[in-house]
């Protein structure tokens, strides 16, 4: 069982409004409750949102969900919070719509504390609001992190920046890329995203000039993947690569009866192209497009086959094909 509980705050009481934080809390419902293939990711997440005061969400109410969220014991319990932060000399704070000052929000430490104390397999936690960054961080010492044993977290930015909103699409910056990665930016060969290669794709796009910072703090022993994406090559070429490659070193020799397509002239006594020959062929161009095979001494695949060179392992490839050989794709 997934479960997760996704909050998006725009409307307060006494704190500034805000625009983006339902659309992202919306936008992340989305992503998360299917896979690409459409079967079921994370059930029925529950979606709290707030645009005016008749849907006010308490701070007492932010607390029971985040409470309840942690309470069994499931395969992943993910807390998503888009909303006002607050950063004050005990640690940072989730504001509720209720909030008066900020010193009176969801403190990040209770967060952690009921993250830590759960019985899930796995606790991820998500913050797109201002000084996010200070959550896991033991107060007074900001060098310090606490990260309970089967919890990630990704945030927006540092605990002294604020985490910034896009004016013209009225969504958020860091949950615009968080979204992409989930939908596949941030796939592997397999179709798996996971916390760490969301957060390198966050850390990436937004560049080293944005004034704005993703963090992340992880203390995990085992594989997580947040979503299946639709994978950029077959799995059934990524399994191949041990049949074609019997070893690391090993160098694939191709001929012309590898390649179907012919130049208008053909050099005498070149062989015509074997359909058996030919889809396996067509099976290794696509390991060469995402980088796992390359030809040798030829600028293209199809100059290889022409010339009878031959093909090998990049070194990506060859980690694929161990883990092709070891069953484990």
């Amino acid at each position: 069982m997934r479960k997760a509980l996704i909050v998006g705050i725009d409307y307060y009481d006494a704190l500034s409004p805000l625009r983006g934080c339902v659309n992202d809390a919306v936008a992340m419902a989305r992503v998360l409750e299917r896979h690409e293939d459409q079967s079921v990711n994370f059930a029925t997440p529950r979606l709290m949102i707030s645009q005016t005061a008749a849907a006010l969400i308490q701070t007492s109410d932010l607390r029971t969900a985040v409470q309840d969220l942690f309470s069994d014991r499931s395969e992943i319990a993910l807390f998503y919070f888009a909303g006002h932060g607050h950063l004050n000399v005990t640690g940072g704070n989730l504001c509720g719509g209720d909030s008066r000052s900020g010193d009176d929000g969801l403190s990040l430490r209770d967060v952690m504390i009921y993250a830590s104390a759960s019985r899930a397999e796995n606790k991820v936690i998500i913050l797109d609001s201002c000084h996010s960054g200070a959550a896991g961080d033991r107060p007074g010492e900001t060098e310090i992190a606490e990260i309970g044993r089967g919890m990630t977290l990704l945030t927006a930015s540092t605990s002294d920046q604020r985490a910034r909103e896009d004016q013209a699409s009225g969504t958020g910056v860091f949950t615009d890329l968080l979204v992409d990665a989930l939908e596949g930016a941030a796939a592997n060969l397999v179709g798996d995203v996971t916390p760490g290669s969301v957060y390198a794709h966050i850390d990436q796009s937004l560049g080293p000039w944005g004034g704005q910072r993703p963090v992340f703090k992880t203390n995990v022993q085992n594989f997580v993947s947040l979503r299946k994406a639709k994978p950029p090559i077959p799995l059934q070429d990524l399994q191949a690569l041990a049949r074609f490659f019997p070893g690391p070193d090993y160098r694939f020799p191709l001929d012309p009866a590898y390649e179907p397509e012919r130049p208008q002239e053909v050099v005498p006594g070149t062989p015509p192209p074997d359909r058996a020959k030919t889809e396996v062929f067509a099976a290794l161009q696509r390991l060469a497009k995402v980088n796992l095979v390359r030809p040798v001494d030829a600028p293209h695949m199809w100059h290889a086959a022409m010339n009878s060179t031959s093909c090998e392992l990049t070194v990506l490839g060859r980690h694929y094909r161990r883990l092709a050989e070891g069953s484990l794709l």
